[in-house]
């Protein structure tokens, strides 16, 4: 019988600790290198043996949602994301009462998440956002698939959705809460940051202005969450003031490759 909903999520039970957790301020001495080189090694093969425990522990109890979870985070932290989605898939399909969804989904969302920022956008350097920047061709974003942001942007909202159901220790559940709104300010910040490359690629494609205003109502919602995210206060005074001067985009021998005529 599953024990989804009649015992509680503890972060000693949790596959690698806590997803995508934070790491520690400061870089380790010279000294300690070779230390931290073996840790990381031991860490790899606990992994590994983690991840085989985990498969024994399902085939003892194959409706323990909680099994097919932690199977699904160590999956995930070796980087097999197909796997990891088929376990974490599996564990919603057990969660009967959706004791355990919250977390669950957030797994998902942060696997769509990485997924996500290992594309080709992350290669793009934000820093060159502005009214006046070069392009190189080959070296900027030309399309923005929406079901990219909006697929971690749902697992991550079903999260926040089932986070009152959550039967976990105060520490999962502080961390769940926090880092869930989190992470979704940081993909419409990366959505509006995408959009915003788009409208400055080399070639003109018609819909610059419309990507613009699309944009900013994602900087909008990464604002409202995240009130101080500098980058998104940034890019807001960036796009009303493209929208309302124009811009030029120049290529990479400084001619000027298109523009945007502004609305005055």
């Amino acid at each position: 019988e599953s024990n989804s909903g009649k015992e509680e999520l503890s972060s000693e039970e949790v596959a690698s600790g806590e997803p995508d957790a934070p790491l520690e301020a400061g870089e380790p001495e010279d000294s300690e290198f070779e230390e931290e080189e073996e840790e990381e090694e031991e860490v790899e093969f606990d992994l590994d043996a983690q991840i085989e425990e985990f498969r024994h522990q399902i085939e003892e109890d194959p409706e323990n949602c909680v099994h097919h979870y932690n199977l699904g985070e160590a999956l995930a932290e070796l980087g097999q994301s197909e796997e990891a989605q088929e376990a974490f898939e599996q564990a919603l399909l057990l969660d009967k009462d959706q004791a355990f969804s919250a977390i669950i989904h957030f797994g998902i969302g942060n696997l769509y998440y990485h997924q996500l920022m290992s594309g080709i956008q992350s290669t793009v350097v934000k820093s060159s956002v502005g009214l006046h920047s070069q392009h190189r061709a080959g070296a900027q974003i030309s399309s923005v698939n929406d079901d990219d942001y909006a697929t971690p942007l749902r697992e991550f909202e079903a999260a926040v959705q089932d986070l009152p159901s959550l039967q976990a220790d105060e520490e999962i559940m502080e961390y769940i809460s926090t880092n869930v709104p989190q992470q979704i300010a940081t993909v419409y910040y990366k959505w509006a940051s995408d959009l915003f490359d788009k409208a400055r690629q080399i070639d003109n494609y018609g819909d610059e202005v419309k990507d613009i205003k699309k944009g900013l109502k994602h900087l909008k919602k990464t604002i409202e969450i995240d009130p101080n995210h500098s980058q998104a206060n940034l890019m807001v005074k960036y796009g009303k003031k493209m929208l309302q001067e124009g811009f030029s985009i120049y290529d990479e021998y400084g001619f000027v490759a298109k523009e945007i005529q502004g609305t005055g």
